[in-house]
């Protein structure tokens, strides 16, 4: 494999460069028009323009991606994620050209592209699953007999998609008609499928998922577990590995269960399994990420491992050389995705001009960015800017390291999630574990954000003055 082509932009993009050129293969970029001048395109060995800004005409084209790849002779193509990363079709396509896709096989991406052919797929290997149905429905009379056998609260969910799209809670019967229209009228629109499934709502969930790695030699290692339970709007905000919450007993278990997911569909790379933990710590199988994880640094960091080189390695035919036994967890490791959000307007996006970027650097400090001062926030891609990584010996030393290293991250011209990451660190409820997917709607409200930051602006404000009054006295001296 003499040469990459990376589908895909951002911060992403040049994670996998980075780690590509370390390994002497050389690295082609694509972007659209408004990527231009993005990081990623400078670094790459080539670049190449494949459309106008919006991804439908972009990044989402797999046949322009395919030519590309096909015109400057690139070996393999590495999807990242999002974008064409768990589209079955591309890498059906790449199969069909005789390039490499660095994931998982088409035919693995469809099954557990489905959260119904996963949960078929599972079946066999006695994994422990959500109460619910196996098929998709869209009767609304049928939905409400099951509903009313598996016991309020249900979740429903769209069968093709991920992201917490066309997902609803439902407490009562006299909501279900309404929130399955929405769920149906939702999946449609995002995933050109509105087939949805019922199955329990689990309280007190925690989100606790397994990173996999597959070769093509039948060997197949987890490296431990990353929780993700704080989130909004059912998508992850602050991962961290390993989980406060996990017994050696409990991870050993989900992990044997996340190698037997692996195990169900042939599976080949790098890919996530899910899971739900109840508030009795009894784990269910929640879905399968057929490719590379955004928090995947924290597991990087804990384990001693550079995933992506993994990824490189299998998908050109090699033996993984770990053995499981080889695997510890050192330390602890935090992320913190840093969106160009307003976290005091419902985390709705902030488009902008990067007037000033400036990322935190130190030791134990990791910055996977994308962005550099000057440059705009695209409307038309998610928006995420960079992911902030801290590492500690222990958990305590992780979080007051990523409230050392948020404060020195100074970014204007747009809103992020940093003050929201400061607050969910110093939040005792966070700091104490004892936490789950409820903590946004239960812990957060945008008016201590802003308290917050009207009393730094009051201290920073006598500061000032204080500094200055210092100052004048200096002046008055005699000489």
């Amino acid at each position: 494999m003499k040469k990459i082509l990376v589908a895909n932009r951002g911060e992403i993009a040049l994670r996998v460069m980075k780690t590509a050129q370390k390994m002497g293969i050389k690295t082609v970029a694509v972007f659209s028009e408004a990527d231009r001048n993005s990081p990623h395109v400078k670094f790459a060995d080539e670049a190449v323009c494949i459309g106008p800004a919006p991804s439908n005409e972009s990044y989402l084209k797999g046949d322009k991606i395919i030519e590309v790849a096909k015109q400057l002779n690139a070996d393999a193509i590495h999807p990242g994620y999002g974008f064409l990363s768990e589209n079955a079709s591309f890498a059906e396509l790449c199969e069909e050209h005789h390039i490499i896709f660095i994931g998982p096989h088409s035919k693995t991406i469809k099954i557990m592209g489905s959260k119904l052919a996963a949960k078929e797929a599972v079946k066999a290997y006695d994994i422990p699953m959500v109460p619910g149905i196996d098929e998709a429905i869209t009767n609304i009379d049928k939905a409400k007999s099951i509903a009313h056998d598996i016991g309020f609260p249900v979740l429903i969910k769209a069968s093709a998609g991920g992201g917490g799209k066309g997902m609803r809670v439902v407490e009562q019967a006299a909501d279900l008609e309404s929130q399955m229209n929405r769920a149906i009228s939702e999946a449609t629109s995002a995933f050109g499928d509105g087939s949805v499934f019922i199955e329990k709502y689990v309280t007190s969930p925690r989100h606790i998922e397994i990173q996999i790695m597959a070769d093509n030699h039948g060997n197949i290692l987890h490296f431990f577990e990353r929780e993700c339970s704080i989130q909004r709007r059912h998508q992850k905000v602050v991962e961290e590995a390993p989980s406060c919450i996990l017994s050696p007993e409990l991870r050993t278990k989900m992990g044997e269960a996340a190698i037997k997911v692996a195990k169900s569909c042939d599976y080949l790379g790098a890919g996530t399994v899910e899971f739900l933990l109840d508030a009795d710590h009894n784990f269910y199988f929640l879905e399968m990420n057929t490719r590379l994880q955004v928090e995947h640094p924290v597991t990087e960091l804990i384990s001693d491992v550079d995933l992506v080189a993994l990824q490189i390695k299998v998908a050109r035919g090699e033996a993984l050389q770990l053995k499981q036994e080889d695997l510890k967890i050192t330390g602890h490791a935090l992320e913190l995705r840093v969106y160009a959000e307003d976290p005091l307007n419902n985390f709705l996006p902030s488009v902008g001009h990067l007037n000033t970027y400036k990322i935190p650097k130190g030791h134990g400090i990791r910055v996977d960015n994308g962005f550099k001062v000057g440059m705009d926030i695209p409307i038309y891609y998610d928006p995420m800017l960079a992911k902030l990584i801290t590492y500690g010996k222990t958990r305590s030393e992780a979080i007051q390291l990523m409230i050392k290293a948020i404060d020195s991250y100074h970014i204007e011209g747009v809103q992020t999630t940093l003050p929201f990451g400061k607050y969910v660190c110093e939040h005792e409820v966070f700091r104490s574990g004892n936490f789950d997917t409820h903590f946004v709607k239960n812990y957060y409200a945008p008016e201590i954000l802003k308290e917050q930051a009207s009393e730094e602006a009051k201290i920073a404000a006598l500061v000032a003055v204080k500094q200055y009054l210092e100052d004048q006295k200096l002046l008055r001296l005699p000489s």
